[in-house]
Formats: structure tokens, C-alpha cells, sequence
């Protein structure tokens, strides 16, 4: 398994770490602060470094076959390093903190739409979230609330709960069809203090305001019981 140093703090942006494995799909590392596409969060980009100053560029970041393993994808034709090499590992900070900023503001949407959550995906510069509603709410007092949330500086912070935990609560799950991975004994939380909290793997930034300047897009119909609420950085 490789240890997942963004779990627990999603402000490191490297790490030094030993390889355990190579294959045709990438490297697998012993521990690592590349994020894995899911969750509707796209996997990190970045370089290993190895011991010799020879970077190799990391072009996406996925789950492995096994359990618990994390493949960082390399460019085509770079030259893999070998098991048991000693490298670094160094995420483009820039791309993640986007999507650090844009996953807490989605966070914040599911605290102002009351209805569950049939999609999401977290972009760069945009970002998209689906309710199960049959009414598209009012644009600009979204917007104006989403703004106030922003700039209400409140807390996020991350914690676990045991599977029988969530068993007992339900309702902390909002989306209806992806559930929170099981089966290790606990599952991560996200919590936006007083605002929201569910289950999350994702990364976050740890105060809201840090979100910064933000819109609401189009608020688009799919379906009758579909909506999709589009934000944009407005900066």
C-alpha cells in the first residue's frame, strides 16, 4: 500500500519517498502527495526527482489495481526508475490548490441546495456539482450566498469516522450514487465548521476565504429530477 501523506495534510507539496514498483501504467511509490483521480477530483501532475537530478514528468496520478497502491503516470517516453530508487516527488502546487479551492466551494454549495448530490467534478479553473432537485434555484442569490460563505472565513478541517459511525448516520452521505469507500475500518470526513460535514477523501484548503473571489455559471437542466450548478473563479 502506498501511504497517502495528502490525506492527512493537502498543503505538502513533496516528499521523498522509494519506489516499489514499476509497471507499463507508472510508478508506484511507498508513500506520496500525489492525489488520485476520484471523487470527482482529477489526479495531481507533477515530477519525480530522482537522486541524480533527472526529472521525470508526472502526467496524471490513479489508482492502482491492488488495493491501497497509487500509480504516478509518466510522460511518454521517460526513463523509469528502478525498485528501490530514492526520489522526490513534487506536485504542480498551483494546479492543486485550484482544485483544493474549487472542492471546498462545492462543499459550500451542498450547505445552500437542499438535495442530494448525483454528480460532481472539479476543474482547474471550473467546476460542476449535480443535485437531485426539480427546481434550478435563483442564480443571483446563490451567488450572493455562496460569496457571503466565502468571505464568512469559516474553518475546514478534516477527521474519521468508523464505518459503524456512518451506518448510524446516513444522511452524512449526500451523494446518491457513489458511497464512501469502506471496508479499512474508518472512513475521512470533511467538515466546514457549523456548515457542512460528509464524507470526503478529497483535498481542501483549511478556511474558506482562501476559496477567493467566485461566481456562479450556468445553472443547467438534465433531467427531471436534475440540476447542474457551474462555478467559475471570478478572478
Amino acid at each position: 500500500m502506498t501511504e497517502e501523506l495528502f490525506r492527512e495534510d493537502s498543503y505538502l507539496k513533496s516528499c521523498t519517498a522509494s519506489v516499489t514498483a514499476v509497471t507499463d501504467g507508472g510508478v508506484e511509490l511507498d508513500k506520496t502527495v500525489f492525489y488520485p483521480t476520484g471523487g470527482g477530483q482529477p489526479g495531481d501532475t507533477g515530477l519525480l526527482r530522482t537522486a541524480s537530478g533527472e526529472e521525470l514528468d508526472v502526467i496524471d496520478t490513479r489508482k492502482g489495481e491492488t488495493p491501497g497502491s497509487i500509480v504516478h503516470v509518466l510522460a511518454e517516453g521517460a526513463a523509469y526508475p528502478n525498485v528501490g530508487e530514492n526520489l522526490e516527488a513534487v506536485i504542480d502546487w498551483d494546479r492543486r490548490h485550484k482544485h483544493m479551492r474549487m472542492h471546498t466551494a462545492l462543499h459550500l454549495l451542498c450547505a445552500l441546495v437542499d438535495g442530494q448530490i448525483t454528480g460532481a467534478q472539479v476543474g482547474e479553473s471550473k467546476s460542476r456539482i449535480d443535485f437531485n432537485i426539480s427546481e434550478s434555484p435563483d442564480k443571483a442569490a446563490l451567488g450572493e450566498k455562496l460569496k457571503a460563505m466565502i468571505e464568512a472565513a469559516y474553518p475546514v478541517s478534516l477527521g474519521w469516522v468508523t464505518d459503524e459511525e456512518l451506518d448510524a448516520e446516513p444522511d452524512l452521505v449526500r451523494s446518491m450514487s457513489v458511497q464512501p469507500p469502506r471496508g479499512t475500518g474508518r472512513v475521512r470526513t470533511v467538515n466546514v465548521e457549523g456548515v457542512d460535514l460528509q464524507p470526503c477523501g478529497g483535498t481542501h484548503v483549511k478556511c474558506t476565504d482562501e476559496i477567493g473571489a467566485m461566481r456562479i455559471g450556468k445553472i443547467e437542466n438534465k433531467g427531471k429530477q436534475n440540476r447542474r450548478i457551474n462555478i467559475l473563479f471570478d478572478d
